[in-house]
């Protein structure tokens, strides 16, 4: 018995250390309630930090985004909208930390309008989801089953261009891409449904709000977009590399498909493929950032995932190859099912979301209980707030994102054999090749493998994340480069045929040059010349080294378009 007892308070100790050494991540949790004319900012403590007063014809719609330095950007419940629905927005809104509207964009009208879902893109424009009108004619000619209208969706890239004015710079639409094995004699006509997962059946759903997207995110690293749907109660992935006339087609951008699909998950069903339905109306897709654990995975809110009573939130790792997914013809997109899973702390049959936390925590809002929390990653819950009212989503910011004033020094690369190091000391590190996050590289040092450029990012204890890194390229040679523009320079770049070169390397003279493709393979070298003929090589990435003779190397990325 006394054994037993002993067992049982060390059991006890360790379930409480473990729970108390919980780290909270953050300052401050962004939130605002649906159709409500604030947006609030609180501490840890769950005490108002900062609050935004907003107009009373101007009621929040669903999102609310701060970006560094504290300007909220926010959906907004426009007046008197021709289409009305859940979820329905109209317009958009930029405000700076001390309530200014620095923009009021309305994008309403009889035939479209904002629902939902908007992204702050780096660039300083927005990404919308909107809907699109559709008639019975054109349903029909698209391979609908049924005669009737059909709300469609689209995405689009706006740019402000003055205090309410703004310009689609890109666009996606749905419509575009669809798939029907109905009537031959129809658009969009292919026999067997299952053999193209990179487009959308109509026939799926047949029902005016056919899609009805409501979540939206960008991954600046792929340069794709995901959003979810919760009529298909799937995930998907497009991308944004394209331009609009390509994303019309099945050709074109990063990943070589234009506007097609290049991922979805969660029902395979809706693709007449084989699996299990995991989500049961899912809400907020979004990527896990590039400085969390899993950088690069899919997440959704899966309302219904545990139970008509439950929701829960689940992650997936997608098959991800370069710009593109695998799948095995005919059949479903893998994995099978979630890689992992949160049991949320309530339900909420619609809205909701989470955020994926640099510490490996989570933030999960219940909208419509208005429960706020932070879970670690065991799913102990280590933070909550209540909020009265409808909170569609939330999210945790740090004081110096808030603030906008970053103490994290940028980092310098430097390398020894191949061994690169960034010269901040912080608490992670993000490094990034080729503008790609390395997975699992958050360490102060980087073994290099491959040729290539590389950036680092450092994040310190308070979650305030430096500025990236000037490029540092790395041939696998082994020979050590740096940019050093007033030693070397190179032009024009890109080039059709000649390199000229420039700098105080070139006026002293006795230097060599080394021209190596992406692969590291050396193509080309020179001595002591200020002009390379470059036109017999093949259009692509290669990088140019100078090696002087004090064994000092600078190296440029060139560029080869015939």
């Amino acid at each position: 018995m006394k054994k037993e007892t002993t067992l049982l308070l060390i059991a006890l100790l360790l379930a409480t250390f473990g729970t108390l050494s919980a780290q909270q991540w953050g300052d401050y949790t962004l939130y605002s309630t649906q159709n409500g004319s604030n947006a609030y900012l609180i501490d840890t403590s769950g005490v108002t930090y900062h609050t935004w007063t907003f107009a009373a014809n101007k009621k929040t719609g669903y999102s609310s985004y701060l970006l560094p330095g504290g300007t909220i950007v926010r959906s907004v419940a426009n007046q008197g909208n021709a289409l009305n629905g859940g979820g329905m927005t109209g317009a958009v809104q930029k405000a700076d930390y001390n309530g200014t509207i620095l923009w009021d964009f309305v994008y309403s009208s009889a035939t479209y309008c904002l629902h939902h879902d908007i992204c702050p893109l780096p660039n300083g424009n927005v990404l919308m989801i909107s809907y699109e009108v559709k008639t019975a004619a054109e349903a029909t000619q698209a391979g609908c089953s049924q005669n009737m209208v059909i709300w469609s969706e689209k995405i689009i890239e706006v740019q402000p261009t003055g205090a309410t004015t703004g310009t689609i710079v890109w666009e996606w639409h749905a419509w575009d891409h669809l798939v029907q094995n109905a009537n031959a004699a129809k658009d969009n006509y292919y026999a067997t449904i299952v053999d193209h997962p990179e487009l959308l059946n109509i026939n799926y759903q047949t029902t005016k709000d056919w899609m009805h997207m409501n979540g939206l995110d960008y991954n600046a690293n792929l340069d794709q977009i995901s959003f979810s749907s919760h009529a298909l109660n799937e995930l998907y992935v497009i991308d944004h590399s394209t331009t609009s006339a390509q994303a019309a087609t099945h050709a074109g951008g990063n990943s070589g498909k234009g506007g097609d699909l290049l991922y979805r998950w969660g029902n395979p069903a809706a693709y007449s493929a084989t699996g299990t339905n995991i989500f049961h109306t899912v809400h907020d897709a979004h990527f896990v950032p590039e400085d969390c654990p899993h950088a690069g995975d899919l997440v959704g809110y899966n309302n219904n995932g545990i139970s008509n009573n439950q929701s829960c939130v689940d992650r997936v790792k997608p098959p991800r190859n370069g710009y593109n997914y695998t799948i095995t013809a005919g059949s479903a997109y893998l994995p099978s099912t979630y890689t992992q899973r949160h049991v949320c702390n309530g339900h909420n049959n619609n809205m909701g979301n989470s955020q994926n936390l640099p510490n490996g925590n989570i933030l999960v809002c219940v909208a419509q209980s208005g429960l706020i929390y932070e879970a670690d990653s065991n799913g102990n819950t280590i933070w909550s707030k209540t909020i009265a009212g409808t909170v569609p989503q939330a999210f945790r910011y740090s004081a110096c994102y808030v603030s906008g004033n970053n103490p994290v020094p940028t980092p310098i690369i430097s390398q020894s054999g191949n061994v690169l190091t960034a010269s901040t000391n912080g608490a992670s590190y993000i490094w990034y090749l080729n503008g790609t996050v390395i997975s699992g590289a958050t360490n102060q040092s980087y073994a290099a493998t491959q040729s290539g450029t590389y950036q680092v990012q450092v994040k310190d204890a308070n979650g305030c994340i430096s500025t990236i890194s000037v490029e540092f390229a790395y041939i696998n040679t082994g020979i050590a480069t740096e940019y050093n523009s007033q030693a070397f320079q190179v032009f024009p770049n890109p080039t059709t045929s000649a390199l000229y070169l420039a700098g105080t390397a070139i006026d002293k003279g006795n230097y060599s040059l080394y021209l190596y493709d992406v692969y590291g393979k050396g193509v080309l070298t020179a001595q002591n010349t200020a002009k390379l003929e470059v036109g017999n090589l093949p259009n692509g990435v290669y990088y140019l080294t100078l090696k002087n003779g004090n064994n000092q190397s600078f190296t440029q990325k060139i560029v080869i378009i015939q």
